[in-house]
Formats: structure tokens, sequence, C-alpha cells
């Protein structure tokens, strides 16, 4: 079943940015997903977008190393688990804004994401185990909304 939770109130505690490659869809192709949607333009406005869109699962890797990366020492072995929403689609050559709070953000329930894992407060690069809640937008589109109810158990 799918739950769905309130963003993190106040202010996150890392926000970073991260530029998407034009070619990227392209370069991604290379994982086998060949769909059309993410290389052919006519495709792609056919079934309602303006242009190629990117792979939802590409997003999710971008933001997933960001997390690792900013918060986690660069240290990927600690992520216990990972999950998101998909919001809306994300298109080349856009600029991903991922803000971070640690333990679950200002507001939020500790505990979030998997069972039995809990969401300490001020968990975080050298703090243990932990979560950190995830908003990802795209600064292009006004901050549009682009993954949610993302949530980063880690040791």
């Amino acid at each position: 079943p799918s739950v769905r939770s309130a963003p993190p109130s106040g202010p996150p505690d890392r926000t970073v940015e991260r530029p998407v490659r034009e070619d990227q869809a392209l370069l991604y192709r290379l994982t086998g997903d060949l769909n059309p949607l993410h290389a052919d333009p006519l495709f792609a406005r056919a079934a309602g977008f303006d242009r190629p869109v990117l792979h939802g699962l590409c997003t999710y890797g971008i933001t997933l190393k960001a997390v690792v990366d900013t918060l986690l020492d660069g240290e990927a072995s600690r992520v216990r688990s990972y999950g998101a929403r998909f919001a809306s689609v994300v298109y080349p050559g856009e600029t991903l804004r991922v803000r971070m709070w640690r333990g679950g953000g200002a507001g939020t329930s500790a505990g979030v994401g998997r069972a039995g894992a809990g969401a300490g407060a001020g968990a975080g690069a050298g703090a243990g185990a932990g979560a950190v809640r995830v908003a990802v937008s795209a600064v292009e589109r006004g901050d549009a909304p682009v993954l949610a109810d993302v949530v980063v158990q880690h040791d």
C-alpha cells in the first residue's frame, strides 16, 4: 500500500543542486532501457510531453548520490533502504534541487520508512543509524516537485 507523508517543515539541513546533462537520457539508455519516450521528440510529444524525459530511475539515482555524497561521507555502503514517490518528470538539461532533513525533518515522526528502522533526531554523517527525508524539485520549473516522500535509511 502507498503511504504519503507531509513534507518536512522547517529549513532543510542541507540543499544541493545537481545539473542534469542534456544528453543524460541518451547515456542512460546504455543500461538497456530503450523506451523511445527518453530519446525520440516525436514519440515524447505524442505521449503528452514537451520533449523526451529523463528515466525515472536515473532521477532516483542522482538523488541518492546527492544524499550519500552530502550527508553520508560518500559511503554508499551505509544506505540500508531508499524509497521515493515519482511526482513529475525531469527533462534533460534541468537542474535538480535536493533538500535534505536529517532524522526525518522537523515536525515529522521518527521511524518513517522501513519497518523497524528508527530515525533518530540528528542522524546524519557520523551520527550512527538514522533517516534522511528528502524533497527533490526542478529549479527551472519553479521548484516543481519531481520526487516526493523520499526517505533514505542509513547506518
